[in-house]
């Protein structure tokens, strides 16, 4: 399939591929629905499993896919280290929109399976801290068996490989499991977002309720986190997430070389932004971090989730139109 940027993201286009974490019945997979339904994703597009969040992203790199659906942020265990090292590595990909899912889980096994006969318990290791508890007090003597996805660990249980998953309802319906607990979270609340990346091109229209991504390297000096942090503060403009990751392959950034610049033992740290490239706030941020940052990858401007409403929104940048607007009288000699 052919993408131009003028159509990109091709929401229209029946003939698109979607890559999300498979197999069947994850929370990616629900988030995936959830963007066809939004209307972000044909409905006849084809879904393809992939095995990581990374998998999925490298698809879209590659060509094999137009869209992936990854997880990027968990009200439990915090950003999803796998999404943030993908989203960095390789060439510049970017995301449209989000979805915040709300997370509990289904504690399944095989039909008959008693809780005194559960050794082992299976889930993807960010889901293993948002049951960690449940799981200490109600099997106390399973050992906990990392999977690929949640989606994975009711295979492995139907296939017996793991006596015991914890899961979203439909996994266990796809695989006939029985259910020793329902709705199982650590943390009331708890949910995770996902987003829906592709190939760099026009960001999502501004809809004044919105969200921007950056990540960047910064030189190893002193005050270079609060250099690149006061490019923000100073605009006014807030911050809904940070973290660092250190980075690991290869930094595909303009001006490097053909197969770019390794950056073994460098820290990348990923900020959210509130707000969009559109408002003259942020845009003007983003053009401060690049003078002060090493590397700056723009990942996207994208609309919140309606679900942001009932969570921390952070402030809205500032409108500078009328301070704008004095600058250009006075260039006009007007003022």
């Amino acid at each position: 399939m052919v993408i131009t940027m003028s159509t990109y993201p091709p929401a229209s286009d029946a003939r698109c591929r979607v890559a999300f974490l498979g197999p069947r019945g994850t929370f990616t997979e629900q988030a995936l629905r959830e963007f066809v339904s939004a209307g972000h994703v044909p409905t006849q597009a084809e879904t393809v499993e992939a095995a990581a969040p990374g998998v999925a992203l490298k698809m879209v790199r590659d060509n094999h896919a137009e869209f992936a659906c990854v997880a990027l942020e968990s009200s439990v265990d915090g950003p999803v280290a796998q999404t943030e090292d993908a989203l960095v590595t390789g060439d510049r990909l970017q995301i449209y929109h989000e979805v915040i899912v709300p997370v509990a889980f289904t504690i399944m096994v095989r039909p008959g399976t008693k809780p005194e006969d559960v050794r082992t318990i299976t889930t993807h290791p960010v889901a293993e801290a948002q049951v960690r508890q449940w799981i200490a007090k109600h099997l106390p003597n399973a050992q906990f068996v990392p999977a690929s996805s949640n989606g994975a660990a009711a295979q492995m249980v139907a296939e017996e490989d793991a006596d015991a998953a914890a899961a979203p309802e439909r996994a266990r319906e796809i695989h006939g499991l029985e259910a020793l607990a329902q709705y199982v979270a650590d943390v009331p609340g708890a949910h995770t977002r996902f987003v829906l990346v592709g190939k760099p091109a026009a960001p999502t229209p501004r809809t004044g309720n919105d969200r921007t991504g950056v990540a960047f390297i910064l030189e190893n000096q002193p005050s270079s986190l609060l250099d690149a942090l006061t490019q923000l503060s100073a605009r006014g403009v807030d911050m809904s997430r940070i973290s660092s990751r250190p980075l690991r392959g290869v930094w595909n950034a303009p001006g490097t070389s053909e197969n770019g610049l390794p950056m073994s033992g460098h820290y990348v740290f990923h900020v959210g932004l509130v707000g969009h490239i559109e408002d003259a706030a942020v845009a003007e941020a983003l053009a401060g971090l690049q003078r002060v940052a090493r590397h700056v990858r723009y990942l996207g401007s994208w609309p919140a989730s309606e679900d942001v409403k009932n969570r921390h929104q952070g402030s809205a940048p500032p409108d500078f139109a009328e301070s704008a607007a004095w600058v250009d009288r006075l260039k006009n000699g007007k003022d």
